[in-house]
């Protein structure tokens, strides 16, 4: 059975992201270490990585057709996983005292997760 193209197309730019967003990871790690919350126990730079591999393995296994539910799935649990690393950065922000668009762009950046994460699941049925 043949992959709707639309749902093809769809699947494929989430697995780009993910890559991108993976890489990222390895790259640039500290822009992540520094999102880590303070609650999570060892080093930052191993969640930095480990959340990168994820990333990574999801964008993987949405790459191909045979893969693409397991992949939805893993995106899914990593993008939930995430979430309070983005928290954290809007705690930051005020605790720095970043500029009021920053912190608004990062207050708004939190519900954006969500479609980000029904994205995901909608590849484990498609």
């Amino acid at each position: 059975m043949h992959e709707d193209p639309t749902a093809r197309r769809s699947r494929l730019r989430l697995a780009g992201f993910l890559s991108f967003m993976g890489a990222l990871h390895f790259v640039a790690p500290k822009q992540f270490d520094r999102i880590i919350p303070k609650w999570m126990p060892g080093r930052a730079r191993t969640w930095t990585h480990l959340s990168g591999l994820a990333e990574l393995t999801s964008a993987a296994l949405l790459a191909r057709p045979a893969t693409k539910r397991a992949g939805g799935w893993c995106a899914a649990a990593t993008l939930v996983a995430v979430y309070p690393a983005n928290v954290q950065m809007v705690i930051d922000s005020h605790r720095d005292r970043a500029r009021a668009p920053v912190r608004a762009g990062l207050w708004l950046r939190l519900p954006m997760q969500f479609p980000m994460i029904a994205w995901a699941v909608k590849q484990t049925r498609v």
